[in-house]
């Protein structure tokens, strides 16, 4: 017997034949000797319908009572999946995040998982039940309900079999696994068997959209065995796993990743001194504005140039800090560019090959594609170009480094 927590997220359970579908599914491997949790997302376009309508009252309403309103969502779900499973005469029981203790901090909208009492979960899978609970939702010590924000139920997914010691967290959504590229881009891209929490989490940074970076980070950390599955068609998914070290050679590259919701912005002419690069990052970051690629320059009359990115929505925000700022320190001009996006190459195996930037960077240089920036870790190079050349960039590196081909790649 093995003890499995299923996510299923909004367009797996976005009408109710999709529910009665997923139903059938979870009865499936229930029946064949499994112990179940499984965690559920609002219906398609639900939590969107009910931002809508708090946003026809104020634009600006109150982060608790939003909480309260958009955690509505799951609990539709929860109940809908137990009716269906109950039907088909499988016992279950549904449970909202602060039912079975979910207990977060009280960061309103994007809350952080503290701890999880699994006793009453554990209560009920050993009484056969299959046990339901509303992803992305929880509660603070004081009982105010509280959300993980968004993409929160795979959190929700991992957290519980964490605290469950599951033997494998299932996150079922509309594609079968995880792979090399996006296919809408690179047709030729390929499911992958295996990919590494690493990988993951910097394909997920990177722009990739299957996983929530929280969800890999924890399943990394208590070393949850993750594995990606279509609730809509059968098949093995991609398992995300601990790298196996008895694979000595490995693919340089594993993936592309890339992101079109970047831009970028350039504060010239500040002193270049200790302290300053933390009175303009600092600032930015103390409004909740995510940081990503930096780079600063020091010009020969001893002024600095400081670059970097954030995400699309946050510029016009973060434009009028830099002006603020830039006014104190004496700067001599603020620029941003909106059109621009970053394209990641990641692998574990580029740990152990050398040359891996000159042939991403003659790849793109083929294709006479300028580099803005440039910023590397041990698995991941990542470059910003303009948003124009992205799928030709994309398309570029994943011929450049072999990743084209027919059935999976094993990492």
């Amino acid at each position: 017997m093995s003890l499995i927590v299923q996510k299923y997220g909004g367009t797996s359970v976005g009408t109710v034949e999709r529910i009665q579908a997923v139903a059938e599914k979870v009865a499936a491997s229930h029946g064949s000797g499994n112990q179940l949790v499984v965690a559920v997302s609002a219906m398609s376009g639900e939590t969107n319908r009910l931002i809508g309508l708090a946003n026809a009252i104020d634009d600006q309403p109150s982060q608790r009572e939003m909480d309260v309103l958009v955690s509505t969502g799951e609990q539709v779900t929860i109940a809908l999946l137990c009716i269906a499973l109950q039907k088909l005469g499988v016992g279950a029981r549904s449970y909202t995040g602060s039912q079975v203790c979910i207990l977060t901090d009280n960061a309103h909208g994007k809350a952080r998982i503290r701890e999880i009492d699994s006793h009453r979960i554990e209560a009920d899978l050993n009484a056969g039940l299959v046990v339901v609970v509303a992803g992305f939702q929880g509660s603070d010590e004081s009982g105010n309900i509280t959300t993980l924000g968004r993409g929160g139920s795979d959190t929700t997914a991992v957290a519980l079999a964490a605290a469950l010691k599951a033997d494998e967290c299932q996150i079922y959504t509309d594609v079968d696994g995880v792979y090399t590229t996006d296919p809408r881009v690179v047709p030729e891209a390929r499911r992958l068997e295996k990919i590494t929490f690493e990988e993951m989490l910097e394909m997920a940074s990177q722009g990739s959209k299957i996983l929530q970076i929280r969800s890999v980070e924890f399943a990394g950390k208590y070393n949850v065995p993750l594995r990606v599955m279509s609730s809509f068609e059968e098949g093995p998914g991609t398992l995300i796993t601990l790298e196996d070290e008895d694979q000595m050679e490995k693919p340089v590259v594993s993936g592309i990743a890339f992101n079109r919701e970047e831009a970028k912005l350039t504060i010239r002419g500040i002193p270049d001194q200790p302290g300053v690069a933390f009175k303009v990052l600092g600032a930015i970051s103390a409004a909740n504005i995510e940081i990503d690629v930096i780079v600063q320059n020091v010009a020969k009359d001893n002024s600095a140039t400081i670059t970097f990115t954030v995400h699309r929505s946050d510029l016009a925000r973060a434009e009028g800090l830099l002006n603020e700022i830039a006014a104190d320190l004496g700067g001599q001009e603020v620029n941003s560019d909106s059109a621009i996006a970053k394209v990641s190459i990641v692998g574990v195996g580029m740990r152990s090959h050398a040359g891996v930037a000159a042939q991403m960077f003659e790849a793109l240089s083929k294709e006479g594609i300028n580099i803005q920036l440039i910023t590397t870790s041990e698995i991941k190079i990542t470059v910003v170009i303009e948003e124009r050349y992205l799928e030709l960039a994309v398309r570029a590196l994943h011929s450049g480094f072999g990743l084209e081909g027919e059935g999976t790649e094993e990492l």
